[in-house]
């Protein structure tokens, strides 16, 4: 039971996508000209893990009480009292320092990367952003793409390469219609909480319409990707199905209203995003399968 509480206090689910991410910028951005170094990767995984988790730790003391207004939130441990406040700052604060730590071994960048996330997400997100903005998911979602750029600084000093920005822009961009499927089921929550989301300030309908403009940016960077990265068929075979399927799903959401198929587009467009992500890496590394045959 512990260990679950553990689990739910740190958001396990998140911090394995989060960790997803993360590879996707590593594996793309190592360079073929240096040894590869299990240890290095292990500091790399262990050291996002850590800050990860930490930070979404952190967040749930942050926002407890308005955990507490909504039923969505109703079972998290620190609202049925399976873990203490105290505990889970303790644990949040050595979690944070620990994943801090082995980032710095990784790289300097990623360390300041990593601090960069925590002051964005934990400090202008939750304080400001989120309780004032009904937009905050939109400068929100740059502590939510830093992950795969931490990873891509694990193994290069420059960010600003076109591999590293198709990275960034897919997970920034995938992050509106991802939170606004699911504030469109949870209005009622956050209006009871008092956190003025978009649905539950505008309305569903224009909020279909903002989701629509970034599902739109979001698919047409993917379909762009052969100018950020290496591509080959398996782009023809994966990333242009996946859009046009992702697109289909949208407008079937937008001509219901949204008053069904939301969980359906919701799961959609978490599929894509890692097909995004992951196909360009593949394409880097496909010589390794294919130099077997």
């Amino acid at each position: 039971m512990i260990l679950k509480s553990l689990f739910d206090l740190t958001k396990l689910g998140i911090v394995i996508f989060v960790l997803l991410a993360g590879l996707a910028g590593y594996a793309l951005s190592f360079n073929f000209e240096h040894t590869f170094s299990s240890n290095h990767l292990l500091l790399f995984v262990v050291g996002l893990y850590f800050l990860s988790s930490g930070s979404l730790a952190l967040n749930q003391i942050q926002e407890l009480s308005t955990d507490r207004k909504m039923p969505r939130t109703g079972k998290r441990p620190l609202i049925t009292g399976k873990i203490k406040p105290a505990a889970a700052l303790i644990l949040a604060i050595a979690m944070i320092l620990s994943g801090s730590y082995f980032l710095f071994l990784v790289s300097t960048l990623s360390f300041g990367l990593g601090l960069a996330t925590i002051f964005l997400y934990n400090g202008l997100y939750t304080y400001w952003w989120k309780p004032n903005w009904i937009f905050a998911a939109v400068p929100g979602a740059i502590p939510g793409a830093l992950p795969v750029t931490i990873g891509f600084a694990a193994n290069q000093s420059n960010i600003f390469t076109k591999d590293s920005i198709y990275l960034f822009l897919i997970l920034f961009l995938w992050q509106m219609p991802h939170f606004w499927a699911l504030a469109i089921k949870y209005r009622e929550d956050y209006n009871l909480a008092g956190i003025p989301v978009l649905p539950a300030v505008l309305g569903v309908e224009k909020t279909l319409y903002h989701m629509g403009l970034y599902t739109f940016c979001y698919v047409g960077v993917a379909l762009a990707s052969p100018w950020f990265v290496e591509s080959s068929w398996i782009y023809l075979a994966f990333v242009v199905p996946m859009s046009l399927k992702l697109l289909y799903e949208f407008f079937k959401l937008f001509s219901a209203q949204a008053s069904q198929y939301w969980l359906r587009f919701f799961m959609w467009v978490n599929v894509s995003v890692l097909i995004y992500l992951f196909v360009p890496v593949i394409d880097k590394w496909n010589f390794l399968f294919l130099s077997n045959h």
